[in-house]
């Protein structure tokens, strides 16, 4: 299916997370740690998407994103935001114009819109 990045800020919900997408087809490479590390492993090796859980440490995953969007080399990744909710999401739309979000159940389904819209 194609390259990701999850970023997500528990080791145990991380890994059940991409185990699932795992399932699904995508290759998975993951963070729970340090938005640091996720960032420069992703500017080394750009996936072909970025999901960044928001519902823990919403900020951190907000840095990330917007870290991310300020290089020539990952401006144009998609970020995709998973369960955040109010205000952590609408501090994360005004920080990282652009990016998608959505919830834990509609994951696939954006990854395949966004994969469809991608081969057009």
């Amino acid at each position: 299916m194609g390259r990701i990045f999850l970023v997500a800020w528990n080791q145990e919900e991380v890994n059940a997370r991409a185990t699932d997408l795992r399932r699904a087809g995508w290759q998975v490479e993951t963070e729970h740690q340090d938005g640091a590390r996720a960032y420069r492993l992703i500017k080394t090796q750009p996936p072909d998407a970025v999901i960044i859980d928001l519902s823990r440490l919403p900020s951190h995953g907000r840095e990330t994103a917007h870290a991310l969007r300020g290089v020539k080399a990952t401006r144009q990744l998609p970020i995709i935001f998973i369960d955040g909710t109010g205000e952590a999401v609408e501090k994360t739309k005004a920080k990282v114009p652009g990016a998608l979000f959505t919830n834990s159940s509609g994951l696939l389904r954006t990854l395949s819109d966004l994969r469809s819209r991608r081969a057009v």
